[in-house]
């Protein structure tokens, strides 16, 4: 998935509500690509999610994976992988999305809500701190190490 991907697909999806996280998000947040990346990790409003899935469907994706409620993929020509990850947002601009297993959902404060750039371009993503908080909980491949260097490095700079 290149930046000239992603780019393509937030144009695609221009109007709606969505914010990028995983790997390109935390590149977005760094203002530069550091690493290769697999896919693109959006997170979305979940009453939203038929026209996303319409406008992506009609620029050739389809699902190839579904863990619903919490997330499921898109894969499409290139080939090019989207891991989508629906949100509810209350009132206060927090949202929350489903786990995997039974229990407490994952929850995103208002202020997790940023933006960065990607090739020059401001897109939203999600803030350091967030990324931080989805980056615990399991034993971190290369890939993941090299993201929480990145995150420590911008929060660090930062001055949190």
């Amino acid at each position: 998935m290149t930046g000239e991907d992603v780019l393509e697909i937030l144009n695609a999806l221009d109007g709606f509500d969505v914010h990028v996280g995983g790997g390109w998000g935390v590149d977005a947040l760094a203002g530069r690509q550091t690493r290769p990346h697999a896919d693109l990790d959006l997170m979305h409003r979940e009453e939203q999610e038929p026209q996303i899935l319409a406008a992506l469907h009609a620029r050739g994706f389809v699902e190839t994976l579904s863990w619903r409620p919490a997330r499921f993929v898109l894969t499409g020509p290139g080939p090019r992988e989207i891991d989508l990850h629906p949100l509810r947002f209350a009132a206060d601009g927090s949202a929350e999305q489903s786990s995997l297993t039974p229990g407490e959902p994952f929850r995103y404060p208002a202020e997790c809500f940023v933006t960065g750039t990607i090739l020059g371009t401001e897109v939203r993503c999600l803030s350091a701190a967030q990324q931080l908080r989805f980056h615990q909980g399991y034993e971190p491949r290369d890939r993941d190490l090299h993201d929480l260097a990145l995150l420590h490095g911008i929060i660090g700079g930062a001055g949190s």
